[in-house]
């Protein structure tokens, strides 16, 4: 009985988790969407640092925002890449220079930049010579949100760890 707690307390919180994804997206849809992209609820690619079952929430959340991409290829592709960016940063979690996990940080911004950036080259673009500068883009994108608004929210969480970790 403990474990099945524990177990639906983990998928409440990918629930919540995704809840919040998606709806940060849609709320901030201008900035949100396009090649050029500060997707506000990446913020929350911190939270595998914390916890896994960040992993499944932020996948979901990302499948929910990307309809509103209208586009079923960026559900898929916009989406794995948000998974590899999950599972890395909750692998690369206890990495610290002074505390802060900056290789998890890197993750959602690397797989965001190559894999987002290739898509909208083929894709949208339909020339894969400008896979670099929108690469980039979406990379420095990512990094603002992921640097700026992540590392603040990381430092207040990281003091409210038990949030996380409910033993039942």
């Amino acid at each position: 009985m403990k474990n099945d707690k524990k177990t639906l307390y983990q998928i409440a919180f990918g629930a919540l988790i995704a809840a919040l994804y998606s709806a940060l997206t849609y709320a901030f849809a201008p900035i949100s969407y396009n090649a050029v992209q500060f997707r506000i609820s990446e913020v929350l690619t911190i939270l595998p640092c914390f916890t896994p079952a960040a992993i499944p929430g932020l996948t979901v959340g990302c499948i929910i925002a990307n309809i509103g991409s209208f586009n079923p290829i960026d559900m898929v592709v916009g989406t794995f890449a948000t998974l590899l960016a999950a599972i890395a940063t909750y692998l690369f979690r206890n990495v610290k220079i002074k505390g802060i996990p900056f290789i998890s940080f890197l993750a959602p911004v690397v797989f965001n930049g190559i894999i987002v950036g290739l898509e909208i080259a083929i894709v949208f673009v339909k020339n894969i010579k400008t896979f670099p500068v929108n690469a980039l883009w979406v990379a420095l994108g990512e990094l603002v949100v992921v640097f700026v608004l992540g590392i603040p929210l990381y430092l207040l969480l990281r003091n409210h760890k038990d949030i996380f970790d409910k033993k039942f």
